[in-house]
């Protein structure tokens, strides 16, 4: 495989089209490639020496039989391609790293605990509902849980009625608390208007406390501004942030395993626990 040399400058207004911005939000690294050729002018081979791919790959992915689903080598092709930091937002990584100060450049490898990005939370949403079947601990940090427990074609739904004989699962549920000031700013980020977003809440809360009697039930609402959306399945994790402009379940999703030396899984763990011991009980 070769290694990456000099990356790619597109022109900045490149990065603004609306169909480079479609790209980057659907994780779609193949289209993300055809418009590098479009508006950089570059070739498959440039490409590949730029994010650190075989030629063969890149024609892969560009021509659709291949997708790329590892978090560091969508980091690699960020820096390959020398994304602005809105390009790269789009795509559900961090802001580029500040090589100024000498220091050592922050290597993804050194967390193997993330085991897999998927673009938004439907595309996870078949290996959720695997591991939700068999979990005997269920968490669940959201806004208002709608389409995680709230409704009956819900995500996790199904996991939370077993047959007869089956484990009943442990399920604990934090929510905004719709009567926080924190709840007025998210709705004005996402466009709606604040008595729908609590009325949502309210709604989850209600079908919630119908399956007080077929599983071990917590809810509980919390007061501080969403900032991270929590799946836990047992001891596998599915994160994704919440931002202005769209919710968590439109954002990339990341699968975060336990490992002995992990911070990524004992952190969100850790976040979780806390905001339990500050929040409202209410089922």
């Amino acid at each position: 495989m070769p290694t990456a040399l000099v990356p790619i400058d597109l022109p900045e207004w490149a990065w603004q089209r609306a169909e480079i911005r479609e790209a980057l939000r659907d994780r779609n690294v193949g289209a993300v490639f055809r418009h590098v050729q479009q508006y950089g002018g570059a070739s498959q081979s440039r490409i590949a020496t730029a994010v650190a791919m075989t030629q063969a790959r890149v024609n892969e992915v560009i021509n659709g039989r291949r997708e790329v689903t590892r978090l560091d080598v969508f980091e690699r092709i960020a820096d390959g391609l020398n994304m602005p930091n809105a390009a790269r937002h789009l795509l559900g990584l961090a802001s580029a790293r500040d090589t100024r100060s000498g220091g050592q450049a922050f290597d993804l490898t050194a967390f193997p605990e993330v085991v897999r990005v998927y673009a938004t939370q439907a595309d996870a949403a078949q290996d959720i509902r695997q591991l939700a079947a068999s979990a005997g601990q269920l968490d669940v940090l959201a806004v208002r849980g709608l389409g995680l427990v709230g409704l009956k074609d819900s995500l996790l739904r199904p996991s939370l009625t077993r047959p007869i004989g089956q484990q009943v699962p442990r399920l604990r549920v934090l929510l905004l608390d719709p009567e926080s000031p924190a709840l007025a700013a998210r709705a004005a980020e996402i466009g709606e208007s604040a008595e729908s977003l609590s009325g949502g809440i309210r709604l989850a809360e209600a079908r919630l406390r119908e399956l007080s009697s077929v599983c071990s039930l917590q809810v509980y609402r919390y007061q501080m501004r969403p900032t991270w959306r929590i799946i836990r399945l047992d001891d596998t994790l599915f994160v994704s942030a919440f931002d202005s402009g769209w919710e968590g379940h439109e954002s990339a999703t990341y699968k975060i395993m336990e490992t002995p030396h992990g911070p990524l899984n004992r952190g969100f763990q850790r976040m979780f626990a806390s905001m339990i011991d500050t929040a409202t009980r209410t089922v």
